[in-house]
């Protein structure tokens, strides 16, 4: 039966019909699911913006991280990660129950999903920005390490206690609305980590140090997955309201406009250094603004997400530049953008947090939380990675690099018209 679209539009105005279980409303789940399924989508935009930033013989190993770790990710969330994050949290450290949920409501299940789409988020951070030299069943193995007990624990800690209890850091006062540090800047420090595990890419500097320019193969990918990243970010922070409440329209403004003020700071700076206004550069000061902005997108007022979004797109151009100088290689600038922008946009929140600007106690309990995600996340997964790297390898060799990781960990080639050698050397 054909239903004509005004009379659609209608019925979503209409008001939902209340749970009696939670309290929640049919137009709450329905906006939850929408914006989980456009945290989902994020995936899409990371990894074309990956492979577009790596060499054509990785694109596909870029691509298949991506793809895989968000099916490992979802299943080892739901089975153990969602339990410790959001169970029962007598002790404010990590959940005890809600362990492979099976049972439950609706809004259970929906916020079940919206949260596995948040920790696919965390773990895709590391593939960015340690491609086209690791081992791909290595990454696999981090990949669940991180999915099942460090992004669960810390998340806890602050956003923990759906099903009973709370976590420490909520009980400090610490705000994270969406995740500048709980899934950002926590995902950052974890590639931090690998970076330093697996060393820089052969080529990367030369004998004196100095740095060499490895560009990426595409980069009208890696503009299309802004763009998708962009679109995502909607549902990212609009969804971390939980509800279809009269602030989304506020939320996203000051997602939006942080994003665009991100890119503009990081043109700025460019050009007051005199140097090529840049694809890449802008991009990731776009997404610098995104990742700002996560933390206060529903405390601040819009001029405030403006500097937010601004000073993080400095920041992650900065931090392209400091990441050099430290002789680490960051294929995608992933650390800067959400480790470094991250952090900044968690303090950020408690500096321009609307009606009480400033106040020196809540910025002090911003900073604790700063700090705790980075004591937590970066040493752990330091050990993760130092382990994968004597129990199985975590670089691939230097012949397997210098092939490219598509024909050597896959037996694909993304562009075979444009790598007949590999090609026609591959088997049936």
């Amino acid at each position: 039966m054909y239903i004509p679209p005004a009379i659609l539009l209608s019925l979503t105005l209409i008001p939902g019909i209340a749970h009696a279980d939670t309290g929640t409303t049919s137009m709450d789940i329905v906006w939850i699911l929408f914006s989980a399924t456009l945290v989902f989508f994020m995936q899409a935009g990371f990894a074309l913006l990956e492979s577009g930033m790596s060499r054509a013989k990785n694109a596909i190993n870029v691509m298949m991280k991506n793809y895989i770790d968000v099916c490992i990710g979802s299943l080892l969330f739901w089975a153990i990660g969602f339990g410790i994050m959001f169970g029962n949290n007598p002790t404010g450290f990590f959940g005890t129950t809600a362990f492979g949920l099976s049972e439950g409501s609706n809004w259970d299940f929906t916020f079940l999903l919206f949260q596995t789409m948040f920790a696919a988020t965390a773990v895709t951070i590391c593939s960015g920005a340690m491609a086209e030299r690791t081992r791909y069943t290595a990454y696999l193995l981090s990949a669940a390490a991180i999915v099942t007990f460090i992004y669960p624990v810390f998340g806890s800690w602050v956003w923990g206690g759906s099903y009973g209890g709370q976590g420490w850091l909520a009980e400090l006062g610490f705000i994270d609305f969406a995740g500048s540090t709980v899934v950002h800047s926590l995902g950052a420090w974890c590639a931090l980590a690998g970076v330093i595990a697996v060393g820089a890419r052969t080529g990367r500097f030369d004998n004196s140090g100095k740095v060499r320019n490895i560009p990426g193969h595409n980069l009208s990918l890696v503009a299309l997955g802004g763009f998708i990243l962009w679109f995502g970010w909607f549902g990212f922070n609009g969804g971390s309201a939980l509800s279809a409440s009269e602030n989304i329209g506020g939320i996203i403004l000051n997602t939006h406009l942080s994003a665009a003020a991100g890119a503009g700071g990081a043109i700025l700076l460019s050009a007051l250094l005199q140097r090529p206004i840049l694809l890449t550069t802008t991009v990731n000061g776009s997404l610098a603004g995104l990742v700002g902005i996560t933390a206060g997108c529903a405390t601040m007022e819009p001029p405030f997400a403006i500097v937010t979004g601004a000073v993080s797109g400095v920041i992650a151009t900065l931090g392209q530049d400091l990441m050099l100088r430290w002789k680490l290689d960051d294929v995608v600038s992933a650390i800067p953008v959400h480790g470094f922008a991250g952090a900044w946009g968690t303090i950020a929140a408690g500096l321009f947090f609307a009606g009480d600007m400033f106040d020196t106690q809540r910025v002090a309990t911003q900073a604790i939380g700063v700090i705790t995600a980075f004591l937590w996340a970066f040493p752990l997964s330091l050990l993760v990675f130092t382990l994968i790297r004597f129990m199985i390898g975590l670089r691939s060799s230097k012949e397997h690099e210098q092939m490219g990781l598509d024909c050597t960990e896959h037996n694909e080639v993304g562009y075979p018209e444009f790598q007949q050698n590999i090609t026609f050397r591959q088997e049936p």
